[in-house]
């Protein structure tokens, strides 16, 4: 059985003060919401902080304020909002593990959901083993050895729904508050994923208004009631009348952040959503996806599932009736 080390444990009751409770604790203090993700990386070593600071007890961001959700709302929460008309975060939310995890997860924790590889992933005894890797106390990337940088996937489902549809992060530290859009949030570096630093909190994010656009998001995984994502896909459409205004193709589980294909989503501008351009955005999906070996199945048939992801999600998207398209 892995256990936890040994670490003090803070409840503070406001923002200001579980920011002063990370600048006395340094380097060794983290912060955490549901815990769903670190204190499994506790039991492994993957993080070792001596100082764990919970952000659970603070009433700012437990709040739902019409379309900014504080990042302590439970996934459960996220998922079951009647009104919630951003049906596509509902889905993510939804779709993340299990109903017991979903109880604890919170919508901050899978937004910085530490990037995920089967090589890191792995107690502490098999890591040692075969000299641990790049992410943690090793220096060579097991994926490719001869590459100079980390290639753990972004495993978030959440996430890609946040840069498909453009929400933004606000975040305090101890120089103020910052707003950050969600596709300025993440980094393609399996090691330094965030642009958010150690000491600053993720407080809430600010959904866009449901006006002229609709999303979905679809997940391939093996066991479909518990894990992670080795393809996400998240789509967005703006309509302009009857045609495709604006859209977004962002892809999750291939990449070390959520990768948004520009190709993908020009392919769908100024045109009508039809067989033919859902043919040609799967298509640019499908080219510069470069999954990896290091989550399940085999990379060749994850990167054919581009494709038929990106395809499957824009079908549902045209089979659904459009207030923009319907005015028209």
């Amino acid at each position: 059985m892995l256990r936890l080390p040994t670490f003090r444990y803070l409840q503070p009751g406001s923002l200001a003060e579980a920011l002063r409770m990370k600048a006395d604790a340094g380097p060794d203090g983290m912060f955490v919401a549901g815990g769903t993700d670190l204190y499994p990386n506790m039991k492994r070593r993957h993080q070792e902080p001596r100082t764990v600071i919970s952000l659970m007890g603070i009433p700012e961001l437990q709040r739902l304020d019409g379309w900014n959700v504080g990042t302590c709302v439970t996934l459960t929460s996220l998922s079951n909002l009647p009104t919630f008309q951003h049906s596509a975060v509902s889905t993510a939310a939804r779709l993340v593990s299990t109903p017991l995890l979903r109880n604890m997860g919170t919508l901050g924790g899978n937004l910085c959901l530490d990037t995920r590889c089967n090589y890191y992933n792995q107690s502490y005894e098999w890591r040692k083993s075969i000299d641990f890797c790049m992410k943690k106390e090793g220096h060579i990337c097991w994926v490719a050895p001869s590459s100079p940088r980390c290639w753990a996937v972004s495993s978030s489902d959440v996430a890609p729904v946040m840069v498909a549809i453009g929400a933004e992060y606000r975040l305090a530290g101890p120089k103020g508050e910052r707003i950050v859009p969600a596709g300025r949030f993440y980094h393609n570096d399996g090691i330094n994923y965030l642009t958010k630093q150690p000491d600053e909190i993720l407080v809430d994010v600010r959904l866009p208004a449901p006006e002229g656009w609709d999303a979905v998001y679809h997940k391939l995984r093996r066991r479909g009631s518990f894990d992670f994502p080795v393809l996400g896909v998240a789509a967005w459409i703006r309509w302009d009348g009857t045609k495709v205004g604006d859209a977004r193709i962002v892809l999750g589980g291939v990449a070390s952040y959520p990768q948004e294909i520009p190709e993908a989503g020009a392919a769908l501008r100024g045109v009508a959503l039809s067989d033919d351009s859902i043919r040609a955005a799967a298509e640019a999906a499908y080219r510069p996806a470069k999954p990896m070996d290091n989550t399940d199945f085999d990379l060749s048939w994850r990167k054919q599932m581009t494709r038929v992801y990106v395809t499957r999600a824009l079908q549902e998207l045209n089979a659904r009736p459009h207030t923009a398209r319907i005015a028209e």
